[in-house]
């Protein structure tokens, strides 16, 4: 009709059905790939998923997190490595966002394996702030290096898992997910 616009489409906001299908789909992979491989000490999928979750669900992610986050607190109970959980994905999802335009399995398999090298360092982090509440500065540092020091062959099997594991799957889980 002469005079008349065009509706246009309403703007969607929020998440869509198929959005909430594949943010659950993301969490179950993940839950279902720490439990298979929770008899291995530090040698974990959850890393690699949230890295190739980033790369191909893109914003999507900023939901993955949370939920994985919440269920873990949830079968696992609230300690202190939940509120390192709080910080500790996020971080690994925005430097995974960061680099999203790298292509190179080596790039992500070494990227992979400096985020488990780094683990136990970001997780003395309120081991640190308990000891600086109780003791002042020297005694934050002290309690924060102590645990991180203690940790650091863990930290060793934590890269080297994390490294293998992208290496090896990067490729094929990539190409499925395409």
């Amino acid at each position: 009709m002469p005079g008349c616009r065009m509706m246009q489409p309403e703007k969607r906001k929020g998440f869509s059905i198929r959005d909430v299908a594949e943010i659950g789909l993301a969490v179950a992979v993940i839950e279902a790939s720490k439990a298979v491989l929770s008899f291995l000490p530090n040698i974990e999928l959850t890393s690699f998923w949230l890295i190739m979750f980033t790369l191909f669900f893109g914003w999507k992610i900023v939901a993955v997190v949370p939920v994985f986050i919440l269920i873990e607190g949830q079968i696992y109970g609230i300690h202190i490595w939940w509120i390192m959980y709080l910080y500790i994905w996020p971080l690994l999802v925005l430097m995974t966002w960061l680099f999203r335009r790298m292509k190179s399995v080596w790039f992500w398999a070494i990227f992979s394996g400096i985020f488990g090298i780094c683990f136990g360092a970001l997780c003395s982090i309120p081991y640190y702030v308990m000891g600086f509440m109780e003791g002042g500065f020297s005694a934050g540092l002290r309690s924060g290096f102590t645990w991180w020091v203690a940790g650091i062959p863990w930290d060793l099997i934590h890269c080297a898992g994390n490294f293998v594991l992208m290496l090896v799957l990067h490729r094929p889980i990539r190409a499925i997910m395409k």
